[in-house]
């Protein structure tokens, strides 16, 4: 698998970006081409002189950065020659197979959809993050890529999502639910309401309305949801799981014997921390665009780059896209009969 990284994305790039490439090209054996795209310079001081005759590694060039807080389509319009852009021609001109990157979500989404083209069927690509819960991670779907949706793309983000759950994420036959504000059919806007309808008649394992406790309960493997309400949710749970690890520390160190007892449950602790990490998942796909996108948290290290290019690899080599035309092209079938 050839995998395109953008070099200078995110808070850490290039020391972490590099860092992670490295240790897939040394560690991932189905990787055969890593492309390190951005600042050649910074790249190979990076890099050093004991890696810089990795064969698994070739550094392209680009002269521009897009900044996190640019507006995302006037920066890959107006940036012709940034890291984003380049890697994502990568995959366009068939040099690369898939392209991570930590930096500016929206120019990552933008950059994606123009020049990859979304595949057949597929109205709007969707951002498909994983979230940990009582039982089995799910996968939020969209988290941030479309904030004004119609129900039918929403039905294509509940397929792409069932496919991405069942490949990647191993769950037999997918439970979708509809992220509202109440169980019953009857609860919730307009736009959720018709979207219930169509979600109803598609073929996928459609469970019905969920509100925002039952997506940590686990009770289904696809949460969908327009990116305004998804990425909330995801940001939400992010910020969440922070706080409490502050109360945590702040709650455990007020006494000798709070301590004593964190000592002894340092073991749970560090597993509890392991499953809510969400680095462990490669950070969150960009589904139903012509290639395989990995967008990965801004704060990206060095381990997230590195399980980002592993998961690229996975969804490379198991055609993730090709069950995706065909999962949404029966959503579609069904809906028009």
């Amino acid at each position: 698998m050839r995998i395109a990284v953008d070099a200078m994305g995110g808070d850490f790039a290039p020391q972490e970006i590099v860092k992670g490439a490295l240790k897939a090209a040394r560690e991932l054996p189905s990787v055969t081409r890593i492309y390190l795209v951005g600042d050649e310079s910074a790249i190979r001081a990076e890099l050093g002189p004991e890696n810089a005759q990795n064969e698994k590694l070739e550094i392209v060039h680009a002269t521009e950065i897009v900044g996190m807080d640019e507006a995302p389509a006037q920066a890959v319009r107006r940036k012709k020659d940034s890291s984003i852009g380049r890697a994502v021609d990568l995959v366009k001109a068939g040099r690369a197979d898939a392209v991570v990157s930590a930096g500016n979500t929206g120019a990552v989404v933008v950059a994606a959809t123009l020049k990859l083209r979304t595949l057949e069927g597929v109205d709007r690509p969707a951002i498909a993050a994983v979230l940990p819960t009582q039982k089995q991670p799910i996968v939020l779907i969209d988290a941030g890529a479309n904030t004004d949706c119609t129900p039918k793309m929403l039905g294509h983000f509940a397929a792409m999502g069932s496919v991405y759950s069942r490949m990647i994420m191993h769950a037999e036959n997918p439970v979708v639910g509809l992220v509202s504000i109440g169980g019953e059919d009857i609860k919730g806007n307009e736009f959720t309401k018709e979207t219930f309808k169509f979600l109803e008649r598609s073929p996928l394992n459609f469970k019905g309305n969920v509100e925002g406790h039952d997506i940590f309960e686990g009770d289904m493997d696809v949460a969908v949801c327009d990116g305004f309400v998804g990425n909330i949710i995801l940001k939400t749970a992010e910020s969440v799981s922070h706080a409490m690890a502050h109360w945590m520390k702040r709650e455990f160190v007020k006494t000798p014997i709070r301590m004593f007892g964190a000592a002894i449950l340092k073991g749970a602790f560090r597993d509890m921390k392991k499953t809510m990490d969400p680095e462990m998942h490669g950070g969150a796909l960009l589904l139903g665009v012509n290639g395989v996108c990995i967008i990965t948290h801004g704060a990206s290290s060095e381990r997230a780059i590195f399980h980002a290019v592993r998961v690229a690899a996975e969804s490379v080599e198991l055609d993730l896209n090709n069950a995706i035309v065909e999962r949404v092209a029966a959503v579609n079938g069904a809906i028009s009969e």
